[in-house]
């Protein structure tokens, strides 16, 4: 007689990663659901100790055809990183002269940070903007030079878009792993960066990882749309809400203005 006590709600683990259904083997659970743990965990502790790979993903932007700056923050290591995270959220103070020399009028500028998980950022940031940058340039916007950061949190940006002089920094930054996402990409927008800038005053799109997580085209579509409001409304956070899917409701179908074109 075998040891092994399926649950009942097993059949529901094709609608969700989450731990369900996974049964029991006595009082503990059973060996295979055991070894999948572990390797979840694994990897999730990969993608936040990983380094990213700078040159790989230099070399995946350079098609966009937007210069391509490299940046550090004030942590100095991934320990440090770890450790420390209101240095995560400093620029280093030479990036921060030599980025200040590129000073110009943009409306946005674009801030890639390895943040939490360099898997994420390695995976989809390049491919997010290959959808995303077509669409923000046909709306008529100016853009800065893209920054590559590393060491970076997502308040890096503020001091990154104010050393650049843009309007609204868009950064797009690794998500903390869990155990069955473990490269989750995040977009934060803030209006008017610099620093001090407090959490509530940015916007996110989250969980960008295709096929499991949200699509590149419908990210960059909801980032149309917040960039274009912030940018009307001279604001972002809690008083700038995503309204895509309730205008989409009302229209029927696709909203005309966030067609690409």
């Amino acid at each position: 007689m075998s040891a092994l006590t399926r649950n009942d709600w097993r059949s529901l683990r094709q609608y969700t990663a989450a731990r369900i259904g996974s049964g029991r083997a006595g009082s503990a659970l059973p060996t295979a659901a055991n070894l999948q743990f572990q390797l979840d965990h694994a990897r999730a502790r990969d993608a936040v100790l990983q380094a990213l790979d700078v040159a790989s993903l230099c070399e995946a932007l350079s098609p966009l055809g937007l210069p391509v700056a490299c940046a550090r923050s004030r942590a100095t290591d991934r320990g440090v990183y770890l450790q420390r995270p209101d240095l995560g959220r400093q620029l280093d103070p030479a990036d921060r002269e030599r980025l200040a020399g590129e000073r110009g009028a943009a409306d946005i500028g674009i801030v890639i940070a390895d943040g939490l998980s360099s898997l994420a950022v390695q995976a989809h940031a390049a491919k997010l903007l290959h959808e995303m940058l077509p669409l923000l340039r046909d709306a008529g916007f100016s853009l800065a030079p893209l920054v590559v950061a590393q060491q970076g949190r997502v308040a890096l940006g503020d001091e990154v878009g104010a050393a650049l002089g843009a309007k609204l920094v868009l950064v797009l930054i690794g998500e903390r792993p869990g155990l069955s996402s473990p490269d989750s990409l995040g977009v934060y927008l803030t209006f008017a960066p610099q620093p001090g800038r407090l959490d509530s005053e940015r916007n996110c799109i989250s969980n960008i990882r295709p096929p499991a997580g949200l699509d590149y085209a419908s990210a960059a579509q909801t980032c149309l749309y917040l960039c274009r409001n912030a940018l009307q409304r001279g604001l972002s956070g809690v008083k700038l809400k995503d309204d895509t899917q309730t205008l989409e409701h009302r229209s029927g179908g696709e909203i005309p203005f966030l067609k690409a074109r």
